[in-house]
């Protein structure tokens, strides 16, 4: 299946082809006349290539499994299947599902727009808003857009009726399994008829997103589009922190770049919350977004970057999914992901449509075995920067959060990522396999050292990390 569909020599041959014949227009994919004119009059006159590689086995009735980020314009795909094949007035005819509200509310509103030229009705289902005001708007609907839970919900109820559904759409699969919604959503699937379209996108492939097309798909039609980083557009640079100065080096850099849309990138909400509380208390006008804020909060700070009234969002993984934000010119991962394509999601973010952009990480001692396995991706150019001279903060961090987010605790590390040069000598290497057993002792050695110099009134960073840290995991 996807995971074995398309080796990296011929998807980049298909990707160099494809270039080769972009000025190709919607009216050459099958749409019809009335379809092509809602598009272009909504501005979009030319097909990205998942689109004009998805739209004809889409408009064939086949299934599809379409692998391919955020931003390729995966909702113009499966849209189009949606506009061709639904009548207005028969009842729920497609279900998109989508693992955030965020982004059930942005395919809400796309379809929405598509709906004033064609009368279809679109109804966006999610949790986070009273339910009761979702069952007389399901009733005169023709498309639902929803989350996993809230669907699910609905069924429960009786209050949606999924047997004319003649269109399901999975939308970014691998996050709905990532947040464990795959037993949700194999439920809604087998409420739905089994003669039916299932088109699924999914930006990373896995066991489990991979089981589903088998088992839910018929003989789909498997379109993998190169994921790549464009080094023209993007600089990618890393600079070597202790965890102590992490938030002092961010607060620097966002000091220093005062214009701009930037993403700041941490792997839990408890690390975003800590970030944008602390950035407030130095006078930078962030907001933090996660899976943990009612969909009141989220929606009112995604309108806040739409008017431009913030231009720092502090975010997870799972929130920024999907979000449409334009205009991104800096992308900074706090806490490095623990994948090359996680890091490619990010950074993607930023150099689009071809303005360029910068992607900075900050890499401390905690952050090496997950740096390690993004650099291990040949196709990344990122360079060691570094590390200026900034003032040193002291924010306010939870306790619990100090020893992941570069809070205000004692000391800091003594070593660097020293990418290929010191594999094997404790500071591990990009592109190797884990490092030697000298390098981890070594490691262990200068935190030893570091706990002595603590008692000896040197900092104490070394025992909030070692000690505490071994105990909770």
């Amino acid at each position: 299946m996807l995971k074995d569909y398309c080796p990296r020599r011929l998807a980049i041959r298909e990707h160099n082809s494809w270039h080769l014949s972009k000025m190709e227009k919607f009216d050459k994919l099958g749409l019809s006349k009335k379809t092509v004119d809602v598009f272009e009059e909504l501005g979009f006159t030319e097909p990205t290539e998942i689109q004009a590689r998805t739209i004809p086995p889409i408009l064939e009735g086949k299934d599809v499994i379409g692998s391919a980020s955020t931003g390729s314009g995966k909702t113009i795909a499966f849209a189009s299947g949606i506009l061709e094949n639904t009548v207005p007035g028969k009842g729920i005819q497609a279900l998109i599902l989508t693992p955030t509200r965020e982004l059930a509310e942005q395919i809400g509103k796309v379809l929405g727009k598509f709906s004033r030229k064609t009368g279809l009705k679109t109804i966006e289902v999610f949790g986070g808003v009273p339910i009761e005001r979702q069952f007389r708007l399901i009733r005169e609907s023709d498309i639902v857009v929803g989350t996993p839970g809230r669907v699910l919900d609905h069924l429960n109820r009786r209050t949606l009726d999924l047997s004319r559904v003649k269109i399901l759409v999975l939308d970014e699969a691998d996050r709905m399994v990532d947040m464990g919604f795959l037993p949700d959503v194999e439920k809604i699937i087998r409420d739905c008829p089994k003669e039916r379209q299932t088109l699924l996108f999914s930006a990373t492939t896995s066991q489990d997103v991979d089981r589903v097309s088998r088992k839910y798909m018929k003989n789909p039609v498997e379109i993998a589009v190169e994921k790549y980083v464009d080094a023209s557009k993007l600089r990618q640079v890393y600079y070597n922190v202790s965890p102590d100065q992490k938030f002092s080096a961010l607060v620097h850099f966002l000091q220093k770049e005062k214009n701009g849309i930037v993403m700041v990138f941490s792997n839990t909400r408890r690390t975003v919350d800590s970030i944008a509380m602390n950035l407030k208390r130095y006078k930078i006008n962030a907001q933090a977004i996660h899976g943990g804020l009612d969909q009141k909060k989220r929606s009112r700070i995604i309108e806040q970057f739409h008017k431009n009234e913030v231009n720092i969002l502090v975010c997870t993984d799972v929130a920024a999914r999907g979000l449409d934000i334009k205009g991104v010119t800096h992308v900074y991962n706090y806490d490095i992901p623990k994948t090359a394509e996680e890091y490619i999601h990010r950074v993607g973010r930023t150099a689009r449509a071809g303005e360029e952009g910068i992607a900075v990480s900050l890499v401390s001692n905690r952050d090496y075995d997950n740096f390690r396995r993004v650099m291990m991706d040949d196709s990344l150019k990122i360079e060691e920067a570094e590390l200026p001279e900034f003032e040193r903060l002291r924010p306010v961090f939870r306790k619990e959060d100090d020893k992941r987010s570069g809070g205000y605790s004692r000391g800091g590390s003594r070593g660097g990522f020293r990418g290929r040069r010191d594999s094997g000598r404790g500071g591990g290497s990009p592109r190797g396999r884990g490092g030697s057993r000298s390098g981890r002792d070594s490691g262990e050695r200068r935190g030893n050292r570091d706990r002595r110099d603590s008692r000896r009134g040197g900092g104490s960073y070394g025992r909030s990390r070692s000690s505490s840290g071994n105990r909770r995991r």
